[in-house]
């Protein structure tokens, strides 16, 4: 379930953002070891995104714009909220977005992580609208960090070259744990992503991860 996407000039995005984690499973998503996030547009359609337990070393956190294309081709601008892992472990973890069928609606829901080996990810970088999370726990965080100088987590190439980004607002912490996390996300790109016990089922009907 590999996107592409890209990132729009957003010059001032100052969002007042608690500290928040996610994790995505996303099936073909094939980047180069060590490699910042692609670029690519996103195709118009959110997914939910539910983990277990999240542990991530180096986390960042920024604003940006992506470009949503509708069915029509047509483009507009997404603000969204960039969560940043140098690396990542998941479990129980689910993904499911709803596809639209003209003989009516399915779900396609990935899991993983739920049978003793967690998911892995290196570089990973999720954009989202919404998270929640029952408990969140940092370790040495900077609140309030300009974007050009988060140094703790990573930050993807197109989002650091839009002008007015190296001011905007940021954060950052050495390592980060979450507890029953569930998202709305829109993309989301790794260095590398394992999937332990990896199910994708396509059924008719609705039945998202949460």
């Amino acid at each position: 379930m590999s996107q592409t996407f890209g990132k729009t000039r957003w010059k001032r995005f100052a969002v007042v953002m608690v500290p928040t984690l996610a994790a995505t499973a996303a099936v073909g998503v094939s980047i180069a070891q060590g490699a910042l996030a692609a670029s690519f547009a996103l195709s118009g359609a959110s997914f939910k995104v539910e983990a277990g337990q999240l542990h991530g070393d180096g986390f960042s956190q920024y604003g940006t714009v992506d470009a949503v294309v509708d069915s029509k081709g047509a483009k507009t601008n997404l603000p969204v909220a960039v969560s940043g892992f140098n690396s990542a472990s998941i479990t129980n973890l689910c993904q499911s977005v709803d596809v639209p069928m003209p003989w009516g609606d399915y779900t396609l829901r990935i899991t993983a992580g739920d049978a003793g080996t967690p998911v892995q990810a290196s570089k990973l970088f999720i954009d989202m609208t919404d998270l929640k999370a029952d408990t969140a726990t940092f370790n040495n965080i900077n609140i309030g960090v300009a974007g050009g100088a988060i140094s703790k987590g990573p930050v993807d190439s197109t989002s650091a070259g839009q002008p007015g980004f190296a001011g905007s607002f940021g954060q950052e912490a050495d390592s980060a744990d979450l507890t029953n996390v569930k998202q709305t996300a829109w993309a989301t790109s790794a260095g590398t992503f394992a999937l332990a016990n990896m199910h994708l089922n396509l059924s008719s009907g609705s039945n998202p991860c949460f």
